[in-house]
């Protein structure tokens, strides 16, 4: 594995409050054939309610049985489905031949109906994974919806505090929205609380594909429960990525869930300096730390000195960081531009984006790649002041998602190459 660290500008203000910026770059660890895997413990929580009848349903129907079909006998599968009712199609159970083939009669019997209680569906999910949890294992939950949860709890904040107390239990979820109906931010807050990965589901046709490439990812975790550990005492400290974290005495740790084979992620991290005095260092030490050991707990450190504001505005950058930043920032105004424009605050959608493109400009310089991202949100303001296609809001929510959590277009892992 490598994990690297690089910061934007070495020197910080004496006479005020600065923020700086750490990108970190890791690449996971090649998943060895003689190491034999961790078992998984996953349910697959399906959304049965009348949106997703005919091709919808068939298709979700076929993809957890792709997805059952490349379990191993040491690995324990659940299926659960929804509507205003909650059904267990199967119980918890290991991934014997026998009780594949039971599970694709029962679920052959599945078909659509009703509303959507998506809290209970996915908390029972929850319950089928956490009946047989163990620390050796992958404990994930899978749920897919194409509507809104209209039954049961549906407050966001609610949901995702769930996810993140389970996630704190050791079972996490990864989300899959269908179509143009479902809420996209209340199943990102959840897979983002709950540790695991969200997914636009344009067309039913890829819902196959995406199922069995979040499964097949579970199958090649290297690490679980990772996280990076900043001991820097007096300077905050929070990802710009999307990632949870929590402040423990001195020390940030941000998570970053469970890491598959050569995985490789850019995660930036925000430090806002408290006061100084000119010529004073200030150090942060960086680790990074997972459920077994195995990525190890070798200690890097970087270092900032205080100095007068003729310096700081002087003092050369590191574009690479740069380039990662306005980056984030602009994924972040778009999901924040869809928000605004789906409510008709088309002005102030407007605004967030030329705000962010003007904030880029200040650092830009002539970089191309910085003046290449104020380009394209420029370009995307006209886009934004009007009626937006729900689809071209989710694909847009969706697109800037798969920047923040590091991931490739289709919200899939990206491999080192």
């Amino acid at each position: 594995m490598t994990f690297t660290m690089r910061q934007d500008r070495a020197l910080i203000r004496a006479n005020g409050r600065s923020d700086r910026y750490v990108l970190l770059q890791l690449t996971a660890p090649h998943a060895r054939v003689e190491s034999p895997r961790a078992p998984v413990n996953v349910a697959f929580v399906v959304d049965r309610s009348g949106s997703m009848s005919g091709q919808k349903i068939q298709l979700a129907r076929h993809a957890v049985e792709q997805a059952i079909a490349r379990l191993r006998e040491d690995d324990r599968f659940a299926v659960v489905v929804y509507d205003d009712q909650i059904d267990v199609v199967v119980e918890s159970t290991g991934a014997s031949p026998e009780a594949r083939k039971n599970a694709l009669q029962r679920l052959a019997k599945v078909d659509a109906r009703g509303s959507t209680n998506l809290a209970e569906g996915w908390l029972r999910g929850c319950e089928q994974v956490g009946l047989h949890q163990t620390d050796r294992n992958v404990n994930r939950v899978l749920l897919l919806t194409d509507g809104l949860a209209n039954v049961g709890i549906t407050d966001r904040h609610e949901l995702e505090r769930h996810s993140a107390e389970l996630r704190a239990r050791g079972v996490s979820t990864t989300t899959f929205g269908v179509g143009a109906d479902f809420d996209e931010a209340l199943l990102q807050a959840i897979s983002d609380a709950g540790g695991g990965h969200f997914y636009y589901v344009e067309t039913a046709q890829q819902i196959p594909d995406h199922i069995t490439s979040e499964v097949g990812e579970t199958l090649e975790v290297v690490a679980s429960d990772v996280a990076i550990a900043i001991h820097a005492p007096d300077v905050l400290v929070e990802p710009l990525s999307a990632l949870s974290h929590h402040r423990a005495g001195e020390a940030t740790f941000v998570q970053l869930g469970d890491l598959v084979s050569e995985q490789a992620l850019d995660i930036v991290l925000k430090l806002n300096f408290p006061y100084g005095q000119i010529g004073d260092r200030v150090e942060a030490s960086v680790r990074l730390v997972d459920r077994e050991g195995v990525l190890g707990s070798a200690v890097q450190t970087l270092a900032w000195q205080y100095a007068d504001t003729r310096s700081n505005d002087a003092q050369p950058r590191d574009r690479a960081v740069d380039r990662a930043v306005a980056a984030l920032y602009a994924a972040r105004a778009r999901q924040e531009a869809v928000a605004l424009n789906r409510t008709g605050r088309y002005e102030a959608a407007r605004a967030r984006i030329e705000a962010v493109a003007r904030r880029i400009r200040r650092y830009a310089g002539d970089d191309r790649q910085l003046r290449a991202i104020i380009h394209e949100l420029e370009a995307e303001v006209p886009v934004y002041a009007r009626v937006m296609e729900e689809s071209l809001r989710k694909r847009t929510y969706f697109a800037a998602s798969a920047v923040a959590h590091s991931r490739d277009v289709q919200g899939r892992a990206r491999r080192s190459t």
